[in-house]
């Protein structure tokens, strides 16, 4: 079992996959799997990205600025932390959400020392806002707050994949999975696991990432107790 986890959902995870950007089912799900985490001993930090309710690219779409659209993503991925931080509230999960951007009245301001006391407390710490600059991934704010607060591993929790593939099982039946493989293989390899930013990142510094399907019920609390079937990057 783990100490100390970083859970990545993709905003997409909370949402029906149709028109609703939220789905009560879904995020009831990532509470109580959370909660369960949590009685067992595992501190939960979160990250969690905006797709669900906006990209960037499809500002970019519309002429405008990347940045400005890279700005208004980070505000969907705090939308999306409130969404998460409720639904743990309604099932009596002790929670924070820290934001990179300053916002007085809905988030706690991001540092490292208030995160980490935070965990070590036993309250959930979602993280919203990514990196607070532009041209920067929700994968990359992953890999730098896993450092940040000395998480032991990054646990990715992926729609409908259970891991690591050389080619997009969904398009590929032959598609073969990794049990284990390596971030210079994911770079050499191109698996798009990850962007190259923050697969650097953890292959630099010694940070695993475990690949699993969140789909399947009990998964997320099963990867945050060391307990998928997934696939190991490190």
């Amino acid at each position: 079992m783990y100490k100390r986890v970083l859970l990545k959902l993709s905003g997409e995870a909370l949402s029906n996959g149709k028109d609703n950007p939220f789905y009560e089912e879904h995020l009831q799900n990532v509470a109580i799997e959370v909660k369960q985490a949590v009685k067992a001993g595992v501190q939960v930090a979160i990250v969690v990205g905006g797709g669900n309710l906006y990209r960037g690219k499809i500002g970019v779409s519309l002429g405008m600025d990347r940045a400005i659209g890279d700005y208004m993503g980070m505000l969907a991925t705090v939308m999306n932390a409130l969404a998460i931080s409720n639904s743990l509230t309604k099932n009596d999960v002790d929670n924070v959400v820290m934001t990179s951007i300053e916002m007085k009245g809905l988030a706690e301001h991001f540092t490292a020392s208030s995160a980490i006391k935070a965990l070590s407390e036993g309250k959930v710490v979602i993280f919203g806002g990514g990196t607070g600059h532009s041209y920067f991934s929700t994968d990359t704010c992953s890999a730098l707050r896993a450092l940040e607060t000395k998480c032991e591993v990054i646990l990715m929790a992926k729609n409908g994949v259970d891991g690591v593939y050389d080619s997009d099982p969904r398009k590929n039946k032959n598609a073969v999975k990794y049990d284990e493989i390596t971030y210079q293989e994911v770079i050499e390899k191109d698996l798009q696991v990850m962007d190259q930013t923050a697969t650097s990142l953890c292959k630099d510094n010694s940070m695993p990432l475990i690949v699993f399907n969140m789909n399947e019920k009990g998964n997320i609390y099963k990867a945050c107790c060391g307990q998928i079937n997934g696939t190991l990057v490190k």
